[in-house]
C-alpha cells in the first residue's frame, strides 16, 4: 500500500479554510437578518419646521395645498439697487515704488484696497490722500485711475 499523500500541514490548512468559509456564511446570514430591520431605521422625515426626525409626519397637521405658481426655481431676478459711488476717496497706507504696488484705505468702508502702478494717474507716496475707482482684479478689488486729491 502506498502512503497517504495528505500530510499533517495539508490537513490543518483544509480545516482553516473550512472554518473561514463557515464564519463567512454566518456573517452573511447575520447581515441579511439585520438588513430587514435596517431599512426602517434609515428612513428620515422632515417636520413642519424643517427639522429632520425619525417619526413620520402627522397627516392631521398637514398644511394647506401649495400652488405650483408660488414655487420659484432658480435665482430670483436682481432688484434694482442704487449704483455705488464710482469715485471713492482714501489714504495711501503703503506703497513700494520699486515693486510698483501698494494699498489704499477706503475712507467710507475702511477697507484696504490693492493698487498697482498700472492703475496710477499721478505718482503717489505713503499718507497721500487720493481719489480712485474700484475694479474687480484677479485676486479681488483693485484701485484704478488713482489721482491725488
Amino acid at each position: 500500500m502506498g502512503r497517504s499523500q495528505e500530510t499533517f500541514n495539508k490537513k490543518e490548512k483544509e480545516k482553516k479554510k473550512r472554518k473561514k468559509k463557515e464564519e463567512k456564511l454566518k456573517k452573511k446570514e447575520e447581515r441579511k437578518a439585520a438588513e430587514k430591520d435596517g431599512f426602517d431605521d434609515m428612513i428620515a422625515y422632515v417636520d413642519e419646521h424643517g427639522n429632520i426626525t425619525d417619526t413620520p409626519p402627522d397627516p392631521d397637521k398637514k398644511k394647506d395645498e401649495i400652488n405650483a405658481e408660488d414655487i420659484v426655481v432658480g435665482v430670483p431676478k436682481k432688484s434694482e439697487t442704487e449704483p455705488e459711488e464710482t469715485i471713492r476717496k482714501g489714504k495711501v497706507t503703503f506703497f513700494n515704488d520699486s515693486k510698483g504696488y501698494g494699498f489704499i484705505k477706503d475712507q467710507s468702508s475702511q477697507e484696504s484696497i490693492f493698487v498697482h502702478a498700472n492703475g496710477l494717474v499721478d505718482q503717489i507716496t505713503e499718507n497721500d490722500k487720493v481719489t480712485f475707482e474700484i475694479e474687480q482684479g484677479n485676486r479681488g478689488p483693485q484701485a484704478v485711475n488713482v489721482t491725488l486729491q
